[in-house]
């Protein structure tokens, strides 16, 4: 049986109010707040999937200590648990998708694995087959660890107070509409685009690398989620730090990783050949491969 945790329950429902109020104070915000929500929003993002995603649960791609310690920053300001639980989570997802061990086990319909996965206490399965993964990289990785002991006051910092703080202070934007806008909204929108790939991702678009798995090629998540809607080729090919066969198309994390491996910050981009792309989309595809 499910077992609401309340405390999440309220604080949804709250955080979704507090954003459909922000979306009226679009029109007396600045052009300057609306820039910095429109920042704000890519650099959280970028903490969750080049960050908490690509670098940290797949192991896609290595980087140098400012760029991880970077993307930890972003990763707070987009609060969606630290980069070790994060990532735990997602290693989980990975290895027991679409199963009662799956966090966000889109078989149990789209609110469940969009939203009502925080809602309520995790399956067992989760728990016990999370416990069963090796995650002695993160465990080794100071930036994680300082991360992980300091979450609850760096989301306070990056999530809520720099957002609000920075337009009231630099262009005397007003508190109110600093906290709502780039903060309050900002973190909504990202949590959603965030979601989209657990649950619309798994269960509208094509399939064309594997017909037999349910994640999808969805181009609105591939937009709202700066490059997370190649789906099916994700889960075909999960050690890709591109994500999708297209390189930097429609792809903003990967464009990023290209850009921080230009100036030296990342290195060792793990990529699958295009003949092994091509030969599993004939062997497995849904036939809707663009050469298939």
């Amino acid at each position: 049986p499910m077992v609401f945790v309340w405390r999440n329950v309220v604080l949804m429902s709250v955080l979704h109010a507090s954003a459909v109020y922000a979306l009226f104070l679009i029109p007396s915000a600045s052009a300057y707040t609306l820039l910095w929500t429109v920042f704000c929003f890519v650099f959280s993002a970028l903490g969750i999937t080049a960050g908490a995603h690509r670098l940290w649960s797949h192991r896609s791609y290595k980087a140098s200590l400012p760029l991880r310690i970077f993307l930890a920053v972003a990763n707070s300001m987009a609060f969606q648990n630290d980069i070790y639980e994060w990532s735990r989570d997602h290693r989980v997802h990975h290895k027991f998708s679409e199963t009662d061990s799956d966090p966000h086990n889109a078989s149990r319909g789209f609110f469940f694995s969009h939203i009502g996965w925080l809602l309520v206490r995790k399956h067992p399965n989760v728990i016990k087959d999370g416990q069963k993964l090796d995650l002695s990289d993160l465990k080794n990785d100071r930036v994680v660890m300082f991360q992980k002991r300091y979450y609850k006051q760096s989301v306070l910092v990056m999530c809520f107070l720099v957002p609000a703080m920075l337009p009231w202070f630099l262009w005397e934007e007003s508190l109110w509409i600093a906290f709502f806008v780039p903060g309050i909204l900002r973190y909504t929108l990202v949590l959603n685009a965030t979601w989209l790939v657990n649950s619309a991702a798994h269960m509208w678009g094509n399939r064309p690398y594997d017909a037999n798995i349910n994640p999808r090629e969805n181009r609105f998540v591939t937009f709202s989620a700066i490059g997370e809607g190649f789906h099916n080729y994700h889960h075909t090919f999960p050690y890709d730090y591109a994500t999708s066969e297209f390189g930097c198309k429609l792809n903003l994390t990967t464009c990023f990783i290209d850009l921080m491996h230009v100036v030296g910050l990342a290195k060792e981009r793990r990529r699958v050949p295009p003949e092994l792309v091509m030969a599993r989309a004939k062997r497995t595809g849904d036939g809707s491969h663009r050469n298939g």
